[in-house]
């Protein structure tokens, strides 16, 4: 039995038992049109091939092609694909009755009563002609007239082809370019406010306050008492001498409060000890005296810093240090907290094992809850605060000397134009020059007619049209 007569009675056995069901029980249109129907459109079987044969494929529909017959490796042959099954989406199959595309092809409406200039291989090689003509593989060659394509660089791509390349475009608008640099830092003291309590006399301590490391004193507060033999000698000679500016100053000179030499004039007498006292509010970072001990001019006693505003110090790539400005917002987050300052200061070096440079943000602490060395998360909004000119950041085309976009002109016409790029951030990229808003660009599969553009200009400058009678080359 015959494929085409078992399918036929197939179709009429289901067509027969299914009727009742679908009309009595579905309450649908009566199966035996509908199947009718099929069978008609398969009885009619595929439209004929027709044309010369221009090339040869894979029996299995694997891309394997060849110019001549050939055979796979299991011994069977090629399929051979006539001119009319090859499938054409850049131009219309316009019939010249032997049911292929002619070498008019494409001519219609829009291109009647146009002169053809020359004919260009169908491939894009280099080749052209000035009549009519086939490559290797029985494609025509395609006609150019006058006025198409002025500018060598712009490309015309076919509807059907951009879908399948997946070609899409948008709009050049006005927006604010900005990218914020994130990276880590660390909390630290302010330099400037960190004070160092010591004696400029060798002396001995004689008396330590309940004061240690973590406390929190007040400006004034009494810290510690110690005996020194060179600072009691001039108090010794300033009461001696009440009216002598030298003596007065030369106690001065020993870092004695002025309240201390105060109450020595008062009283008239040398003290055993001197205390001396917190010059500032602050925590306690470092207490070194202990009672009895012996301590040498300059030896720290105690080192107490005002954490009212911190710093926070930060490591920033030396490849985002040209966005970054002095001034410049900066938001800290720590731990259950979020705090916003500025940048102070960009470090004048690059470190030259990590490659960056370090910045400085201060930032105010009342509370005192930022504390030194702890870690935090910088981030700095770099980039305008007024909207520029700007386009995806996938529609600038770089080549290292250059960059460009490329233009949709319309009717399926792109073309390159170069434009001067600035900041990039949140995936665009200022266009400082080429390009203003309301422009489209391509987005995606640019460098496809980038591509196609390179080479239509390199072609047109090395297969220029023939100018005599003389065929392609």
């Amino acid at each position: 039995m015959s494929r085409a007569a078992w399918l036929a009675g197939t179709l009429a056995a289901l067509a027969a038992g299914g009727a009742g069901y679908g009309a009595g029980r579905m309450g649908g249109p009566d199966p035996i049109p509908l199947f009718a129907r099929a069978w008609a459109g398969f009885a009619a079987g595929p439209e004929a091939a027709t044309g010369p044969v221009v090339y040869y494929q894979d029996p299995d529909g694997k891309p394997v092609y060849s110019l001549s017959p050939m055979m796979t490796e299991d011994g069977r042959l090629f399929r051979a694909v006539q001119a009319s099954e090859d499938l054409r989406f850049d131009r219309p199959a316009a019939e010249d009755g032997s049911g292929q595309a002619g070498p008019g092809a494409g001519d219609g409406p829009k291109n009647a009563g146009r002169t053809v200039r020359y004919y260009r291989n169908p491939m894009g090689l280099p080749d052209t002609s000035p009549v009519p003509k086939k490559d290797s593989m029985g494609m025509d060659y395609i006609p150019v007239y006058d006025g198409d394509d002025p500018d060598p660089t712009t490309v015309t791509v076919s509807p059907g082809r951009v879908q399948r390349t997946g070609v899409r475009s948008a709009v050049v608008e006005r927006r604010v370019v900005s990218r914020p640099v994130r990276v880590p830092g660390t909390v630290a003291l302010d330099e400037r406010r960190v004070t160092v309590v010591a004696t400029r006399a060798d002396a001995y301590v004689d008396h330590v306050e309940d004061v240690t490391t973590g406390d929190r004193v007040r400006q004034g507060q009494p810290l510690v008492s110690v005996y020194a033999p060179e600072i009691n000698a001039a108090a010794a000679q300033l009461i001696a001498n009440p009216g002598f500016d030298g003596a007065r100053r030369r106690i001065r000179n020993l870092n004695v409060s002025e309240a201390v030499i105060a109450e020595m004039e008062r009283t008239r007498t040398v003290p055993r000890a001197i205390t001396w006292a917190a010059p500032r509010d602050g925590l306690v970072l470092e207490r070194r005296a202990v009672e009895g001990m012996k301590a040498a001019a300059g030896d720290t006693l105690f080192r107490i810093a005002d954490l009212s505003r911190i710093w926070v110090l930060a490591d920033v790539p030396e490849h985002d240090l040209a966005g970054i400005r002095v001034g410049q917002a900066a938001t800290v987050r720590v731990p259950g907290r979020s705090l916003t300052g500025r940048v102070e200061v960009i470090y004048p070096q690059v470190n030259r094992e990590t490659r960056s440079t370090r910045i400085r943000i201060e930032l105010p602490n009342p509370d005192g809850l930022l504390l030194p060395d702890m870690y935090a998360d910088v981030e700095i909004a770099t980039g305008a605060t007024e909207p520029v000119v700007a386009v995806p950041e996938a529609a600038v085309l770089e080549t290292g000397a250059r960059q460009a976009v490329l233009i949709e002109a319309g009717d399926g016409r792109f073309a390159p134009r170069a434009v001067e790029i600035g900041r990039r951030g949140d995936g665009y990229v200022e266009i400082r020059a080429g390009l203003r808003a309301g422009e489209r660009v391509v987005t995606a599969a640019n460098f496809l007619i980038d591509a196609e553009s390179n080479l239509k200009a390199a072609l047109a400058s090395l297969a220029a049209p023939p100018t005599d009678g003389e065929g392609g080359r």
